[in-house]
C-alpha cells in the first residue's frame, strides 16, 4: 500500500471541557496517513490522478478552525470522516495532538486508524 502523509497541520480551533477553554482557540495539530495507490500518478506525473494534499490540508484547515469540540477523540473521528467520506480514501491514520494541555508535556493527544467499512453509505 502506498501512502500519502501530511505532517504537523497546526490550526488554531475551540477544544477542551473546561469552561475558559470554550472562550479561547487553542492550537491543534495534526498528522495523516492516508491510503493511495501513486502508481498511476507516477506514470503520468499528474496531480489529477492522485489524492491532492493541498485539497485536503485546504478542507481540514476550514473544518476544524470552525469546530468546538470538547475531546481530541472526536475532533480526529470527524476528520477521519472527512478523509475517508469526502475524499474516498480506503483507509487513513489520524493523529490529533494537543500542545501544552498538560503541564511538564509538550504534547497529549489520541491517534485512530479508520478505512471505508467504518463510514458505510
Amino acid at each position: 500500500m502506498d501512502k500519502i502523509f501530511l505532517s504537523d497541520l497546526e490550526i488554531d480551533t475551540v477544544i477542551g471541557i473546561w469552561e475558559w477553554e470554550r472562550r479561547i482557540t487553542q492550537r491543534v495539530s495534526i498528522d495523516l496517513e492516508m491510503a493511495t495507490d501513486a502508481r498511476r500518478a507516477s506514470t503520468g506525473d499528474s496531480v489529477n490522478e492522485t489524492l491532492n494534499y493541498r485539497d485536503v490540508a485546504k478542507r481540514l484547515i476550514a473544518f476544524v478552525g470552525e469546530s468546538e469540540f470538547e475531546l481530541v477523540e472526536s475532533l480526529a473521528e470527524a476528520v477521519a470522516r472527512i478523509i475517508v467520506v469526502d475524499f474516498g480514501v480506503s483507509w487513513t491514520k489520524v493523529s490529533v495532538a494537543k500542545p501544552a494541555a498538560i503541564e511538564g508535556s509538550r504534547t497529549v493527544g489520541v491517534v485512530i486508524e479508520r478505512t471505508t467499512e467504518d463510514y458505510p453509505s
